[in-house]
């Protein structure tokens, strides 16, 4: 048995370059690890699915072989959006399920998204199924593999519950994702006109990068909306768990806004819940949560750790500045692109101009995700020394749960490691231009001291 690249098993998820580092053999390892796993855990049926990339059929039938092999059943959903695995799990009474799915990397990319018994596979966890193969620690049995198909149950369950007030005109773009699959379907059935862009399900993604966080991507978007009659746009990524919003004017709506809009809404029905949103976003959602006589809640970046305080905290609502929104009011808990999509709608078409709520967010002058690259490893070391050493005199607060926070009476700064790339992810927002440029001052000055020789280009 060979032993898969240890640089596969990720913060949030195992991913790797197919036949590279992540090979069938390795997907045969991982099957036996997570049903072995199970096993132990009393678990009996993992559900599989996978997203639309071409490598996905073969990595699937090797995982199955390998969950199979320890004795554990699988369920093969097919090729569906990673929200539709995550809801299978919930409508077939079985708890565990992997998502085979690159997400929003590159088509030569793909990995494994993981639930067992309703807890998501992260950090620590993750490692110990490495650490499983790399000790052969493996049950035995043999398990069966039987299809299922669940799209119509996730679209009836959709539909029955989120209603739109009045019809609407939308653009719907997937990218070429697997969301491209059943997106338009859904937004038809819940009473919209659909104009859709690149929702022929293609892993080799010919037309754009399915990842609507970069606004480079959305461009297709904004130009239907500017040529016809269309109210609103709705983007989702490769594996159509993370939503992108554009408004009439062309006007990305960033998902921590998003969120706003959500708990608005969410805390009505809530008096008084937590809504929990990570590191990156706005300084803005803790007060709108406030205002609405919400409890905000900041924690780590990453769909995993948020799911994981989402769990233990009960909120109803989460979100992360990278797309990803957790509904547990009147849904799962998971993070799912489609159905923040449709709540979305239900929300802005009670105004005959679906685009007022939107364009009435609170906004401040910020910037996008700035990277700085670095070797493997160096991007944690910088970040423990800024968090031990850092200097931030102009700082009212500094937060280091996740990098570095820093909270002025103006703006914020953040540094923080990516768990995916070997980069230190930096963000500021401010209430004005100057502002802004003094807190990124602040944060150069405090990076190249702790790091000596650091090119901090911003």
């Amino acid at each position: 048995m060979s032993i898969p690249a240890p640089e596969i098993f990720k913060a949030y998820d195992i991913r790797g370059i197919v036949g590279k580092t992540l090979t069938a053999d390795a997907a045969r390892s991982i099957g036996r690890a997570l049903g072995s796993e199970a096993r132990e855990r009393g678990l009996k049926t993992i559900v599989v699915g996978r997203d639309g990339r071409l490598s996905g059929p073969e990595l699937v039938a090797a995982l199955a072989a390998g969950i199979t092999e320890t004795g554990t059943d699988v369920i093969d959903i097919g090729s569906v959006p990673t929200p539709v695995t995550y809801f299978a799990a919930q409508h077939l009474d079985v708890g565990s399920c992997v998502s085979v799915t690159g997400s929003h990397n590159p088509p030569d990319y793909n990995g494994f998204k993981m639930v067992l018994g309703g807890e998501t596979l992260f950090a620590e966890r993750i490692q110990e199924l490495r650490r499983r193969i790399e000790a052969e620690r493996f049950a035995s049995g043999r398990g069966s593999v039987r299809h299922e198909k669940v799209e119509q149950a996730y679209l009836d369950r959709i539909v029955g519950d989120v209603k739109i007030s009045r019809p609407m005109k939308i653009v719907v773009d997937c990218g070429n994702g697997v969301a491209g699959a059943l997106a338009p379907e859904l937004f038809r059935r819940m009473g919209c006109e659909v104009q859709e862009l690149f929702c022929e399900v293609d892993g080799s993604f010919p037309n754009h990068h399915p990842d609507p966080s970069k606004p480079e991507n959305l461009k297709d978007v904004q130009r239907a909306l500017k040529d016809t009659d269309a109210e609103l746009g709705l983007a989702f990524d490769g594996d159509g768990d993370r939503l992108g919003v554009v408004t009439k004017d062309g006007e990305i709506i960033f998902p921590d806004r998003q969120l706003m809009l959500f708990a608005a809404d969410v805390l009505t029905r809530v008096p008084g819940g937590t809504v929990i949103f990570d590191v990156k976003c706005s300084r803005w959602v803790a007060q709108s949560v406030k205002h609405q006589g919400g409890k905000p809640l900041m924690w780590k970046t990453g769909h995993a750790f948020i799911k994981g305080k989402l769990r233990e905290t009960g909120a109803p609502l989460a979100g992360e500045m990278s797309g990803h929104m957790f509904f547990k009011e009147r849904w799962y808990g998971f993070d799912d692109g489609l159905y923040a999509g449709a709540r979305l709608l239900e929300i802005v078409s009670r105004w005959k101009d679906a685009n007022w709520p939107l364009k009435h967010l609170p906004n401040a002058i910020s910037t996008p995700e700035l990277n700085i690259k670095m070797k493997e490893g160096e991007p944690h070391a910088l970040i423990a020394k800024l968090q031990k050493d850092g200097k931030f005199p102009g700082a009212k607060e500094l937060f280091t749960l996740d990098g570095v926070r820093a909270e002025y009476a103006d703006g914020f700064g953040l540094a923080r490691a990516s768990n995916t790339t070997p980069v230190v992810v930096l963000r500021f927002e401010a209430d004005s231009e100057a502002a802004l440029a003094r807190i990124q001052d602040e944060f150069k000055a405090a990076l190249e001291a702790v790091w000596p020789g650091l090119a901090v280009a911003f």
